[in-house]
């Protein structure tokens, strides 16, 4: 069986992801495509000589659609595509955040679970990511001791003129509310986010840049994180984790150095799709496999996933606009689907 992929977004990951399935997925096509801009989906639908649908509701409603793929913006668009998903009991892969409140997310998780069954992937891909993945693996393993500090920084060089403060947490920083505690296999405990006196001068109304922000699990370890999203120097993603016997940190996907007027040069990546190509490809495919299998893989990020992440992204904004005091994360009772 070949499954038959529609996307609705076509805008920059939402076209990254049509070439991603169209060229790069094993057992899947792209079967329709749909925008709000109704010459973008036919652009692309002309592109890869598929379907163009001038509706999100009739690509998932549509019988020649067996699972979709939700890229839209703004982010809380997703979760009323999710949910037509799973009205129309197919597969469905939301990408990050699930969606930009807690409350939402909840609408998703009551959803599934009343369905009984994992319909949802949600698109934290640094989870598949070689680098994060070798350090899960050192962590579980007790390779260097246990974890007791994570020291994370998430630069862009530059970002859109319309994105703002709840940005650089709920879109921006959630991958991180996702990646550590994944990481260090514990839920949280407590967070907080604090603004520098010092902005940049590249920022606008409505933004501080940057922010950094705290976690604290509920097993004991902290990790600190630096969200810089007009740093005009590169994408530049780093994880450092401290051990009782040993650091574990990210490199960068480098192909070449230049070394030249006696020094030696390394590239920094320019973007996400280009420093997480490899996470990207691989969590699509992961996803497409367990489709066909009809059976998602139990380790690939879930609704739930989603959730617990909306739940620190909500309790950040808390603490940055109540005097960068630490808040609680409260997490709802977890559903026996998400238990693995």
């Amino acid at each position: 069986m070949t499954l038959r992929i529609g996307i609705i977004g076509c805008g920059y990951k939402g076209s990254d992801h049509i070439d991603r399935v169209a060229n790069r997925i094993n057992g899947a096509t792209l079967a329709g495509v749909a925008d709000i801009k109704q010459e973008l989906a036919e652009k692309y639908a002309q592109k890869y000589n598929c379907k163009h649908f001038e509706t999100g509701e009739e690509l998932i409603e549509s019988p020649d659609i067996d699972a979709i793929m939700v890229v839209t913006r703004p982010h809380d668009t997703h979760v009323p595509f999710v949910l037509k998903a799973l009205e129309e009991g197919k597969y469905v892969f939301s990408e990050k955040p699930l969606s930009t409140s807690a409350d939402d997310c909840k609408r998703v998780v009551e959803a599934e679970t009343k369905i009984g069954k994992r319909l949802v992937q949600v698109g934290f891909m640094r989870r598949y990511d070689n680098g994060y993945r070798q350090i899960k693996k050192a962590i579980d393993e007790g390779t260097y001791g246990k974890p007791l500090l994570l020291h994370m920084t998430h630069r862009n060089e530059t970002t859109v003129s319309d994105y703002y403060d709840n940005d650089a947490i709920v879109e921006t920083a959630i991958h991180e509310c996702d990646i550590m505690h994944w990481l260090v296999g514990s839920d949280y405990d407590k967070v907080s986010c604090f603004i520098p006196r010092a902005q940049t001068k590249y920022t606008h109304e409505g933004l501080h840049d940057p922010q950094v922000m705290t976690f604290d699990t509920k097993n004991g370890i902290h990790a600190d994180l630096e969200v810089f999203v007009n740093n005009h120097n590169s994408y530049d993603i780093n994880c450092e984790v401290v051990c009782e016997e040993g650091t574990i940190a990210l490199t960068s996907p480098i192909f070449t150095q230049v070394k030249t007027q006696e020094r030696a040069q390394t590239a920094i990546p320019q973007n996400d799709s280009f420093r997480f190509r490899q996470a990207f490809d691989s969590e699509i495919q992961d996803w497409v496999n367990g489709v066909l299998a009809d059976h998602l893989n139990p380790t690939a990020p879930t609704t739930w996933d989603g959730l617990m992440a909306c739940v620190a992204a909500d309790a950040l904004e808390k603490s940055r606009d109540n005097g960068f005091v630490k808040e609680p994360v409260v997490l709802p009772e977890r559903p026996d689907l998400y238990k693995n």
